[in-house]
């Protein structure tokens, strides 16, 4: 049944929603503020750096005080951010905010997630992940619009964010009465990460440096090659759903083709499509948007590609271990990306950026490629199922990976049904 957990995903909604709105407006509003482009990227590497910090530390709050009481303590501290950045209008206090930003986001998140986790029968897991991923497409595409219809030069877009933060705690506060269980601390241990998979690792780090500094630094990108505000909204919004078209389509194509050959084609198709863009201008509308389209439909996967195919790699109950390995190494660049992009945003001009990220998938390119000559794929009938992630929280990561584990392929499931009827004949 889907119905106990309709509050929860509407509270994730609600905060998804709001969140993207925040990291877009932050970016727009720090232009007119006058922050300098370096600046506007510092505070995209405080919100992952905050963001980093409470994937390895919210668990301690939830076990602490519970999940309706983090989840309160959190939702109120994230509803005055942007409140404290429309009053406060200073770079180095939102760069401050915005590490709280992220640490908020990320716990609150923790919250909803080990709780819909913890209600969620094994049967309806599936279904329950695939809700969430349209949720989380639909709230961050639509709310995105509301910038340019109450201008991001307001009191009232900040004020609204804080709404929504505040807003969000009606369903969880209706929500089932059941008590989740305690979400886990997760303990870093990168060699062993780094020994299932290099290429996972490096994959999620290098999706870190560029994927985070489209979110967050992209609409300066937009804003410095002359798009209006509400065509910076739709550039991040095709890059958005460029990434959700194709999650399946690659993620299918890695389970029958391999893991490291689809990343392969996925990293150099973001390498063209970034190459694109970095010739593109505001007179040519139209191609900055499928070029953005383009880059999202080919770099937003990879995370998910990295992930299965670690997983594909990982011995029993490592998927832990997986989930704060690839965490670590996706927020590592995710603090360096935002910052660097802005640099060579300031010191190059608008086209540099994407030069930078046709760089970076250009060196992973290079990587995959080594690492297919060094290293025999995984069977086809050893590959878990892909699952399209959330770089939520880790608990999705877990979620997302108890159905992998649950639901074998179409080859196992043929060898089961055959020892099966072994079985029964004997």
């Amino acid at each position: 049944m889907i119905r106990p957990i309709l509050p929860l995903l509407l509270a994730a909604a609600i905060l998804l929603g709001g969140n993207g709105v925040l990291g877009t407006l932050v970016a727009l509003r720090g232009n007119l503020e006058g922050f300098g482009t370096d600046l506007i990227g510092l505070m995209g590497a405080c919100y992952f750096f905050g963001f980093f910090v409470a994937s390895f530390n919210a668990a301690r709050i939830i076990r602490s005080i519970g999940h309706v009481r983090a989840f309160a303590a959190l939702a109120a501290v994230g509803a005055t951010i942007p409140l404290i950045m429309a009053i406060v209008p200073n770079a180095w206090v939102w760069m401050g905010v915005r590490a709280l930003s992220g640490f908020c986001f990320a716990g609150l998140l923790m919250v909803v997630e080990s709780w819909i986790n913890e209600i969620s029968k094994n049967a309806d897991r599936g279904r329950v992940l695939a809700i969430y991923r349209v949720i989380d497409l639909i709230s961050v595409t639509c709310t995105q619009f509301l910038i340019p219809t109450v201008g991001e030069a307001g009191f009232e877009i900040f004020s609204i964010v804080s709404l929504m933060y505040c807003l969000s705690l009606v369903p969880v506060a209706i929500s089932n009465r059941t008590k989740p269980q305690i979400p886990e601390n997760l303990k870093l241990e990168l060699r062993t990460v780094w020994l299932i998979s290099p290429l996972a690792c490096l994959t999620t780090l290098a999706i870190g440096l560029t994927n985070s500094a489209f979110r967050l630094v992209g609409p300066i990108y937009g804003v410095e090659i002359g798009l209006s505000t509400s065509s910076v909204i739709i550039f991040m919004t095709m890059g958005i759903i460029g990434g959700a078209v194709s999650q399946y389509p690659l993620g299918h194509m890695s389970d029958k083709l391999g893991r490291r050959k689809t990343v392969l084609i996925a990293t150099a198709g973001a390498m063209l499509a970034a190459l694109f863009l970095s010739r593109q201008h505001s007179d040519a509308e139209t191609l900055v948007f499928v070029g953005a389209f383009l880059f999202g439909a080919f770099a937003m996967p990879l995370y998910s590609l990295a992930a299965a195919h670690a997983n594909d790699r990982a011995g029993s109950g490592q998927y832990v271990l997986i989930s704060a390995g690839l965490t670590f190494f996706f927020s590592l660049g995710a603090v360096v990306g935002p910052y660097t992009a802005s640099l060579v945003i300031q010191h190059f001009g608008p086209p540099a950026f994407f030069v930078y990220t046709c760089a970076v998938h250009g060196f992973l390119a290079l990587v995959v490629m080594i690492r297919i000559k060094s290293r025999a794929s995984v069977p086809v009938e050893q590959r878990s199922r892909f699952v399209s992630l959330l770089r939520t929280s880790p608990v999705f990561f877990r979620m997302a990976r108890r159905i992998s584990r649950d639901r074998p392929t179409s080859d196992q499931s043929s060898s089961q049904g055959q020892n099966k009827e072994t079985t029964d004949g004997h």
